[in-house]
């Protein structure tokens, strides 16, 4: 029973782990994002005769940046607080699926000794029968 707890621990540790490792992802890919808008927010200028042809729509266009680099912190924010979570909750697995390390380490070494226990009783059996 306890062998099937530490399996299951286990599992759900590593499951953890993956989880922790996509928020991890996403969270770089975000980060590269809102790099990635920083410089077309430096970049953007006002070109003669192109798309962007006045201030105010250059204005408008960095401001419409700007806000998406805030949408892009508030999800960064939101999935760090997740990344903390998972963070805390692999911790505990972790305690567990030690604890019941433990236990089966000292089932195992209580059968050994009562094995030996055995084996020496049968040992003696042996001994004083053939005396």
């Amino acid at each position: 029973m306890i062998k099937k707890l530490h399996k299951l621990k286990k599992m759900q540790t590593d499951q953890k782990i993956i989880e922790k490792n996509i928020i991890t992802n996403a969270i770089e890919s975000i980060d590269s994002e809102i790099l990635f808008t920083k410089n077309k927010i430096n970049q953007a200028s006002v070109t003669k005769y192109g798309a962007i042809s006045d201030f105010a729509v250059l204005a408008m266009h960095k401001n419409s940046m700007k806000l998406h680099l805030t949408k892009l912190g508030i999800k960064k924010n939101s999935l760090v607080i997740k990344e903390d979570g998972f963070i805390k909750d692999i911790i505990v697995l972790q305690k567990e699926t030690e604890q019941f390390a433990y236990i089966l380490d000292e089932e195992r070494k209580e059968l050994i000794k009562k094995l030996l226990i055995a084996d020496d009783e049968a040992a003696a059996e042996y001994m004083q029968s053939k005396y």
